[in-house]
């Protein structure tokens, strides 16, 4: 959510940043809201003071006998009383329509993001590994021989849906082996905190992440009230909401496994075969809560954190930071990491990592009380994947598949598996 006093203050660079985000300009209809609602807000308060010396007034008339007088202050008494119920409920709407306005803008960019329309803009900022040459043709992950058997979308179809699946046996055990082996690393290498949540979460929870108003359509609600969470970033968020932080607890640096849900509004007939977009899916996401003066190089170690499980999985991938008009809504500055998958022949992204300077922290009044002294100051959120599992899963799949059909697991999860290397052509782990 976007500072009132910021947009009042310097309204040009507010609409600038707009600009470079591919945005037409906002303040000039903010500014007008704004002013409408503090008009009605010092007549209200004029009102009410005119109200306060008549009804003193009200009781001297009466007690020199002045009907007349009484009479006219009486009624000028409810007359403001009148006029100030109106005028506050029109204030009150037009703080709730300003709210909403600025809660549907996005955050603007930092100034070292680069200036561009789509992903084609975005700018590559170095690469790790060398993609696999095979001597077949690689197939896509759902193709696999040994990859078929525990891999069934037509029973998730049968009890779901589509962009759903079921998985069984040699398949699921790596995708939980995955799952682990990235908690273990980012507790143990990456001093993060690991943390369960719910995945159902008030209303509240969702505006603090900037899931809603605007997106909306995007997850999913329950018919009581509750809101199926799209990323643990929600949840791990809002454990600081409305809270005064001391400095020297900061930086707070959590990570959860979850199961994670999304409609994909908007996403029809964009990967529909394959596990890579699914409504449901699980995640081990990363959350730091920072002070203003260190979120940035945060965001460059969230970026390492991630990158060392692509690493360890001896999985090829570059490192791109996103330009202004690809950013999501919430943050300043993203890097997404996309991985080599060797079946469509591409780099496909498995985490973004977004530092959203205090653009969640407002909303979610979320505070520290610096050391040195002075008022309480919003802290800095970022969040990232850490990385999505399921597409994990596809990349350690494709990459290491063979030509008898069977896929050769990377030595990271060996120890997860009871030191089985592979899965086998009939699907079993051997």
């Amino acid at each position: 959510m976007h500072d009132i006093r910021a947009i009042r203050e310097n309204p040009a660079a507010f609409d600038e940043g707009l600009r470079r985000r591919g945005l037409p300009p906002a303040s000039p209809d903010i500014l007008a809201l704004d002013a409408d609602r503090r008009a009605k807000i010092a007549a209200a308060e004029s009102a009410t003071a005119d109200q306060n010396r008549a009804s003193k007034d009200v009781g001297a008339a009466k007690a020199r006998g002045d009907d007349a007088e009484f009479e006219r202050l009486r009624a000028l008494v409810a007359e403001k009383k009148a006029e100030i119920a109106r005028l506050t409920a029109e204030a009150d709407a037009q703080d709730a329509a300003l709210r909403d306005m600025l809660m549907r803008i996005p955050n603007l960019p930092h100034a070292d993001v680069p200036e561009g329309r789509d992903e084609n803009d975005n700018v590559e900022i170095r690469r790790w590994g060398t993609p696999r040459a095979f001597d077949f043709a690689p197939r896509e992950h759902f193709d696999i021989a040994g990859v078929k058997p525990g891999m069934d979308f037509e029973t998730a179809a049968k009890l779901s849906g589509s962009r759903f699946v079921v998985l069984r046996g040699a398949v699921i055990r790596v995708h939980r082996a995955l799952a682990q082996m990235m908690l273990d690393t980012h507790v143990n290498d990456h001093a993060l905190t690991e943390t369960w949540t719910p995945v159902l979460v008030k209303e509240d929870a969702m505006y603090g992440t900037n899931q809603l108003p605007k997106f909306a359509e995007d997850s999913y609600q329950t018919t009581d009230g509750y809101w199926l969470v799209p990323t643990s970033e929600v949840t791990l968020t809002n454990t600081v909401a409305g809270d005064i932080l001391e400095e020297n607890q900061l930086p707070i640096r959590m990570t959860a496994h979850t199961q994670c849900f999304r409609s994909e509004a908007g996403s029809a007939g964009k990967d529909t075969t394959g596990m890579l977009r699914q409504h449901q899916f699980e995640k081990v996401e990363m959350v730091s809560i920072t002070t203003p003066d260190t979120s940035l190089a945060e965001h460059e170690r969230m970026t390492r954190c991630a990158e060392a499980i692509l690493e360890k999985l001896e999985l090829p991938y570059r490192t791109i930071v996103l330009c202004t008009g690809d950013m999501g809504f919430g943050a300043q500055k993203t890097h997404d990491l996309e991985v080599w998958l060797p079946g469509q022949n591409r780099y496909r992204e498995i985490s973004s990592i977004s530092v959203c300077g205090d653009f969640q922290a407002r909303r979610m009044n979320a505070r520290f009380r610096p050391a040195a002294g002075g008022k309480p100051e919003f802290v800095h959120t970022l969040n990232g994947s850490g990385l999505a599992v399921g597409r994990t899963l596809i990349a350690v799949l494709e990459n290491g598949q063979q030509a008898d059909g069977s896929v050769t697991l990377p030595a990271a999860l060996h120890p997860y598996l009871g030191g089985k290397t592979r899965i086998a052509p009939d699907g079993s782990l051997a």
